[in-house]
C-alpha cells in the first residue's frame, strides 16, 4: 500500500502548492522535522517502520533514511534519527538519483517533480508540494496540520510516545465520528414478528411464504408460529431461553423462528446435518435446554451428547394449541438470536444480538435493496449463515413474500435461474463465487430476469471483474455489495450500484442507518482520513457478545471511548475511508478467513487437525481464495481420507481441508513460527501436479476425445493446468465442490450434471457419460 494514501474526488495531472506559517516555540531543527514527519508518515501508511526521502544538506539530492515509529518516546525516535544521519553522512552523496514517494527537505527545496509528497520547511514556513492527481487542497491542508501537531506534541512532552498521541483535529475527530456515521433513523417501537403480526391483520389472506409446490398465507403461516410458541411456553419458555432450532429450510422451518421470536426466546439455528459432537458443543455452549425439529432432521441430533429436550413440530402442532398472537412482551433490548460461528481457539462462538439491531438491519435492508409490497424475497442462505434471517423474514414486514429455494435447486444452477424468474423474485442475495456460476448460466444461455431488480453479493470481497460481468449481462438490474459482521447484527455497509465503480477494489459503502464505523489504530483512536486501520463499530447494531464466553467477548466488544454507554465491536477487518465517505475493505488482520460466504478460523480447523492421532504439527492455507489445504506432520505417513474423515466428525463440511499433506516436519521462519507463505505456494505446486499422480503423462492422460474434453473443463473450474490433469483424477481430491461442480456442469454445456459428478467423480467414468448416448 502506498505511503500517502490517495484522497481527491477530482485527480488531475500536475502539482499544487500549501503553504502554512510555522507558529512561535516550534524546533526547527532538522532532527525535529523529520521525527515529526516520519510520525505523520506512519500514521498515514499505518505502518512503524517508514522510509523517508531526507535532503541532509542543503542542495543534495534526497537519500532514504528508514526510521521505526515504534513504541518509544520521541526521544527514543530523535535518538535513531542522530544515528541514521550518522550513517547518512558515512556514506556520502548518491550517485544516482532514487525515486521517493514522499521527500522531506528541513533546507527548504522543491524536491523532485514526480514526488507525490514534497515537504519544505523555510524560515518561517513549512510548504507542501504535491501532486494534484492523488491529493487536493484539503488533503495537503490536513496533511500540514498533522506535521505541526506531531511538532507541538515533540515540544510538550518529549517523554511520550508519539505513536499514542492522535495527530487530528477537532474537526476532523467530530467528522470521522459523526459526519461518516449512517444517517439517523427512528425505530418503530415494535419488534420484527409485531410487525409480521400487524401484516397478518391487514392482509391475512395473501400468499406469505412459497417453497416448491407449497405456499402459506399470512394467516397460515401466523396460526403455525403462535401454535408453535405456545407449545414452547407450555413446556416452561422463559425471557431470553435459547431454543435452537434443527430443521430443514422449509415453511416449518419460517413458522419454528417466528414462534421463538413471538415466545421471547432466542433463536439458535443448527443444520440437521452437522456432526453430532459439534452439535452437542454449541447446545451446551448456548445453555440450550429446549430443541425444536422435524421429522427428518434428526440424524446427527439423535447421536449428540445432549440433555437438551426435543420438540417436534408435528408433536406441537398436534396439542392443537390456541393460533392466536401470544401477547408476550419482548423488549428492543432483549436478545433475538444467537449465531455461532468459527473460532480461532477450536470452539465456535456464539455472537448474541437483540431485538433492536435485528429490526435495524431488517428497514436498512427494506430501503436499500427495494423490498416493499407485493415484492418477493428469495431465501437461499444456509440456516447457520447469518443472512438467511433477513432472507426469511423481510419481505413479511411490508406485506411481501418470500420464495425459500431448497437446495437441491441451488445446486442446479439452470434450474435455479428458472426457479428465481418463475417465482418472480425481485430481491437476491448470494455469495459472489455463486453469481459468478449464475452470470456464467446467463452467458451460456441469455434470458430475460423480467422481475429481478436488485441482487445484492454478501460473505466474500466481491471482485471489480465479476462487478463488470455483472453490468454487461444485466445492466438494468442494481449490484448492492453488503458487507458487515455477524457480531454486527449482519450487514452493516451497502454499496448500491448501478455501474461499475471507478475505483480498482469495490467500495463496501456507506454505513446504514443508526450505525458507526470508525477506522481505528490498535489504541482505538481513529486515524487520518484515508489511512488503513481496523474497521469498529458502534451503534444499535451491536451485539452482545459471545454467550457464556466472558474471556473472547472482553477480546471484542468493549465500550465506545467516544460515547459512553454503547457498545464498540472490534472486527479484526482492515479498512480505510475513501474521499466520499465510503468505507473500503483491505483484508484481515488475523488468521480469519471466508470461503463461500463462510466465516473461518483456520486455528479451530488446526486444533481439529492436531487432536488426529497421529498428527503432531499441523497448518492450514486457504489456496486460490476457495480452497482449505492441511498439511501434516509426524512420526508415520497416514491416509489422508482417513484425517479428512475424522475431521468431519466435529467439523462442519465447509470447514474440511479440501486436501490433507503429510510432511515429516513443517518449514518454519526465521523466528521460529509455521511459514505459511511457503505452505501456500507449497499447495499450489502439489495441487498443479496432480499431488505426485502422474497427471498427464505417459499412458494414463486423458486418451478419448471426451476425455480431453472433460479435463479441459477441470482446468477452467479448479485453475490448474490440463497437462497436470489425469485420467484417473478423482474431481473432489483435486480440490472440486459442490459449487465447482456446478460450474462444471455449466462447462460442459450441461452434457452432465451435479448427480453425474457426484456419483462419477473419475475423470474417466465421468467422460464416459458423454460417450453413452441419452435414454431416448
Amino acid at each position: 500500500m502506498e505511503t500517502i494514501p490517495k484522497w481527491t474526488l477530482d485527480p488531475v495531472p500536475g502539482t499544487a502548492e500549501y503553504e502554512v506559517p510555522l507558529p512561535d516555540g516550534l524546533s526547527r531543527e532538522p532532527s525535529a522535522l523529520l521525527a515529526a514527519h516520519a510520525r505523520v508518515l506512519a500514521a498515514l501508511s499505518g505502518e512503524r517502520e517508514v522510509t523517508v526521502g531526507y535532503v541532509a544538506a542543503k542542495g543534495e539530492r534526497p537519500r532514504p533514511c528508514p526510521l521505526t515509529v515504534g513504541t518509544g518516546s520521541w526521544h527514543d525516535l530523535l535518538d535513531q534519527i542522530r544515528e541514521a544521519g550518522a550513517d547518512l553522512a558515512a556514506q556520502g552523496a548518491e550517485d544516482e538519483p532514487a525515486a521517493f514517494e514522499t521527500v522531506l527537505d528541513p533546507h527548504g527545496g522543491r524536491g523532485p517533480e514526480d514526488t507525490v509528497l514534497n515537504v519544505a520547511f523555510e524560515e518561517h514556513t513549512l510548504r507542501l508540494r504535491y501532486r494534484t492527481d492523488v491529493l487536493d487542497a484539503n488533503a495537503a491542508a490536513r496533511i500540514s496540520g498533522y506535521h505541526l501537531t506531531a511538532l507541538t506534541q515533540l515540544a510538550a512532552d518529549p517523554d511520550a510516545e508519539p505513536g499514542r498521541q492522535s495527530l487530528l483535529s477537532d474537526d476532523e475527530l467530530r467528522f470521522q465520528l459523526d459526519g461518516l456515521a449512517g444517517p439517523h433513523r427512528e425505530l418503530p417501537d415494535r419488534r420484527v414478528h409485531e410487525l409480521f403480526e400487524a401484516r397478518v391483520l391487514a392482509h391475512p389472506d395473501a400468499v406469505a411464504a412459497v417453497r416448491g409446490d407449497q405456499e402459506w398465507t399470512y394467516q397460515e403461516l401466523n396460526s403455525r408460529a403462535n401454535q408453535l410458541g405456545r407449545a414452547l411456553l407450555t413446556r416452561g419458555l422463559r425471557r431470553e431461553d435459547v431454543v435452537a432450532v434443527v430443521m430443514e429450510r422449509d415453511l416449518d422451518w419460517m413458522a419454528a423462528v417466528l414462534a421463538v421470536l413471538k415466545a421471547g426466546g432466542v433463536y439458535l439455528p443448527i443444520e440437521p446435518h452437522f456432526p453430532a459432537e459439534r452439535i452437542a458443543a454449541t447446545l451446551a455452549r448456548a445453555g440450550c435446554e429446549l430443541v425444536l425439529t422435524e421429522d427428518g432432521s434428526t440424524t446427527t441430533l439423535d447421536g449428540a451428547d445432549t440433555d437438551a429436550r426435543v420438540l417436534h413440530v408435528d408433536t406441537a402442532y398436534a396439542e392443537n394449541h390456541p393460533d392466536s398472537d401470544l401477547g408476550v412482551p419482548v423488549a428492543a433490548d432483549q436478545l433475538a438470536y444467537i449465531y455461532f460461528t468459527s473460532g480461532s481457539t477450536g470452539e465456535p462462538k456464539g455472537a448474541m444480538c437483540e431485538h433492536a439491531g435485528f429490526l435495524n438491519h431488517v428497514h436498512a435492508k427494506l430501503d436499500d435493496l427495494g423490498v416493499g409490497e407485493g415484492q418477493v424475497v428469495a431465501q437461499t442462505a444456509p440456516q447457520c449463515f447469518d443472512i438467511s434471517l433477513w432472507q426469511l423474514v423481510s419481505a413479511l414486514l411490508v406485506g411481501g413474500r418470500t420464495l425459500l429455494v431448497a437446495q437441491e435447486v441451488i445446486l442446479d444452477v439452470p434450474r435455479f435461474v428458472d426457479t428465481i424468474t418463475g417465482g418472480r423474485v425481485n430481491v437476491l442475495q448470494v455469495v459472489p463465487s455463486y453469481l459468478e456460476a449464475v452470470l456464467a448460466e446467463l452467458e451460456q444461455r441469455p434470458r430475460e430476469l423480467p422481475d429481478l431488480h436488485c441482487v445484492s453479493v454478501t460473505g466474500e470481497a466481491v471482485k471489480k471483474e465479476l462487478v463488470e460481468r455483472w453490468f454487461a449481462a444485466e445492466p438494468g438490474i442494481r449490484l448492492v455489495n453488503a458487507y458487515g459482521l455477524t457480531e454486527t447484527s449482519d450487514d452493516t455497509n451497502h454499496e448500491v450500484m448501478s455501474r461499475v465503480p471507478d475505483q480498482d477494489r469495490v467500495p463496501l459503502g456507506r454505513p446504514v442507518a443508526n450505525v458507526r464505523v470508525y477506522v481505528v489504530d490498535e489504541d482505538l483512536s481513529p486515524v487520518p482520513l484515508g489511512a488503513p486501520g481496523e474497521i469498529v463499530f458502534s451503534g444499535v447494531c451491536v451485539g452482545r457478545g459471545y454467550v457464556n464466553d466472558p474471556d473472547r467477548t472482553r477480546a471484542a466488544f468493549t465500550t465506545d471511548p467516544y460515547r459512553p454507554g454503547e457498545r464498540l465491536y472490534r472486527s479484526g477487518d482492515h479498512g480505510r475511508w475513501l474521499p466520499d465517505g465510503k468505507l473500503e475493505f483491505l483484508g484481515r488482520r488475523d488468521s480469519q478467513v471466508k470461503i463461500r460466504g463462510f466465516r473461518i478460523e483456520i486455528g479451530e480447523i488446526e486444533n481439529a487437525l492436531l487432536r488426529v492421532p497421529g498428527v503432531r504439527d499441523g497448518a492450514v492455507v486457504v489456496v486460490g481464495g476457495t480452497r482449505l489445504v492441511a498439511f501434516c506432520a509426524g512420526s508415520a505417513r497416514f491416509d489422508s481420507g482417513a484425517v479428512r474423515e475424522r475431521l468431519a466428525v466435529s467439523l462442519p463440511a465447509y470447514m474440511v481441508p479440501s486436501a490433507v499433506h503429510w510432511r515429516e516436519s513443517l518449514p518454519l521462519t526465521a523466528n521460529g513460527k509455521t511459514d505459511r507463505k511457503t505452505l501456500t505456494g507449497l499447495a499450489g505446486e502439489l495441487d498443479a501436479s496432480g499431488n505426485g499422480s502422474g497427471a498427464g503423462r505417459g499412458t494414463h492422460a486423458p486418451g478419448t476425445a471426451s476425455e480431453r474434453r472433460v479435463a479441459a473443463a477441470w482446468a477452467q473450474v479448479l485453475g490448474i493446468p490440463g497437462d497436470r490433469i489425469d485420467r484417473r483424477d478423482h474431481f473432489f481430491d483435486r480440490g472440486g465442490t459442490s459449487l465447482a461442480a456446478v460450474k462444471l456442469a455449466i462447462a460442459l454445456d450441461r452434457a452432465i450434471t451435479l448427480k453425474d459428478v457426484t456419483r462419477h467423480p473419475v475423470l474417466a467414468d465421468l467422460a464416459g457419460l458423454l460417450d453413452t448416448p441419452a435414454p431416448s
